[in-house]
């Protein structure tokens, strides 16, 4: 089955009359959100990994500097 660009035009349309384009808005934001949650939970953000790198680094230099003045 294909869909033409009238059907797919229609079927918005008729979306956007039922639902109204304030909670069109709301389901779209939700769904972003939805997605950014799932890929953070697959295997962590590029924000987050960045983040627990260099406080990884941090506190390796920290216990590194605590070694060095124990002994």
């Amino acid at each position: 089955m294909h869909l033409g660009y009238l059907e797919i035009f229609g079927l918005l349309f008729l979306v956007l009359l039922l639902f109204g384009p304030g909670r069109i808005a709301k389901v779209a934001g939700e769904l972003g959100q939805g997605i950014k949650a799932f890929k953070d939970g697959l295997g962590g953000s590029k924000s987050d990994t960045k983040k627990n790198e260099d406080a990884g680094t941090d506190e390796q230099s920290v216990k590194s500097q605590e070694d060095k003045k124990g002994q």
